[in-house]
């Protein structure tokens, strides 16, 4: 294992000898998870916290924190791996051991029907519960939806590295403007395909996926799968890579689901469009069409500049489209003839 690893499995164990002697105990938070009929992926993440008294000072104090989260809150928890968890969902139990970081990442064989089921996650030694959709989609799904949520649905001007440390770990999470138009553009696809899979695609850390979760709530986005890393050095690096990250996560995709045509949206601030140029050459009969919002002269400055890419008509028979809002993406890929 790296040494950089080493060192922060050994901060992480310090840390946690400390919480555990203060009475913390394993958490179970749980995520939106996705599958098929005969599998589910779950995801979720296992920290130390401690429960407060009901009625107690402490309580009233999370309430009122809950009406301001700052976004540093998520990144001071502590990860705990050396707990099972037990895994339940209709009927069906299965322990499985969270990673390094506490992160529970799972597939689980099971049969379901689609639609969405509820799963449970349990820390064996807790009688805490956490329980999640998981969003099951048929077997003759044809279409699903890819979307990345930095400066995509939500406006965060990254990757400029002060900005982003002020919008990840100090701005109100209430205070996040999602982009015009596109919560309306994915909610209409969403319902124009019933059960047909959703994800969000960032290189956020899962410590944020509380955060994100709410935010996509709040702003009226379609339920779906988060698909976030962790932050941190590797077992052979220092840090993760995120390009690589959603390369790895779009191959997976095809292999999970072979038949299904992927509307990919993105954004043109990072590497969203070689990305997806990449993932459609060398997979076109699994793209419907790639839809690339514009970041304004404001927000490209803010990001550190626009991608440096081409702007593409199409990759390999694969179409696409560009726009400054979700208004403008719908109304092209209606031209195109994807239902909207």
């Amino acid at each position: 294992m790296h040494r950089a690893a080493r060192i922060e499995d050994a901060f992480h164990g310090f840390r946690a000898r400390r919480a555990l002697k203060r009475g913390y105990l394993p958490t179970v938070l749980s995520y939106t998870g996705y599958g098929t009929t005969e599998w589910i992926r779950v995801l979720g993440r296992v920290v130390l916290a401690k429960d407060p008294r009901p009625g107690s000072r402490a309580e009233r104090k999370n309430r009122k924190r809950e009406e301001s989260v700052r976004g540093w809150r998520s990144f001071v928890s502590v990860p705990y791996s050396e707990v099972d968890v037990v895994v339940e969902v209709d009927g069906t139990k299965l322990a499985v051991r969270p990673d390094r970081g506490g992160v529970i990442d799972e597939v689980i064989p099971v049969r379901l029907e689609p639609g969405t089921h509820t799963v449970t996650l349990r820390a064996d030694t807790s009688d805490h519960a956490a329980t999640s959709p998981v969003l099951v989609a048929p077997d003759e799904a044809s279409f699903g939806l890819i979307s990345d949520v930095d400066d995509t649905v939500m406006v965060t001007a990254l990757p400029r590295p002060l900005l982003a440390a002020w919008n990840t770990f100090v701005l109100d999470e209430h205070a996040r403007v999602p982009t015009p138009g596109m919560a309306v553009l994915l909610e209409r696809l969403a319902a124009t395909h019933p059960n047909a899979p959703v994800l969000y695609l960032s290189t956020g850390a899962w410590n944020v996926a509380p955060a994100v979760t709410r935010f996509l709530s709040r702003n009226l986005f379609p339920a779906g799968a988060l698909l976030l890393t962790d932050w941190g050095p590797t077992h052979d690096r220092w840090f993760r890579s995120g390009r690589e990250h959603k390369e790895q996560s779009l191959q997976r995709l095809v292999r999970e689901f072979p038949a299904v045509k992927w509307l990919l949206v993105g954004d043109d601030g990072q590497h969203d469009e070689a990305i997806y140029a990449a993932f459609a050459k060398e997979h076109p009969g699994n793209v419907a069409a790639v839809a690339i919002r514009q970041l304004s002269n404001a927000e490209s400055v803010l990001a550190g500049g626009r991608s440096t890419a081409e702007k593409h008509a199409q990759t390999s028979g694969v179409p696409w489209v560009y726009g400054a809002d979700g208004a403008d993406l719908l109304t092209q890929l209606k031209d195109l003839g994807i239902q909207v």
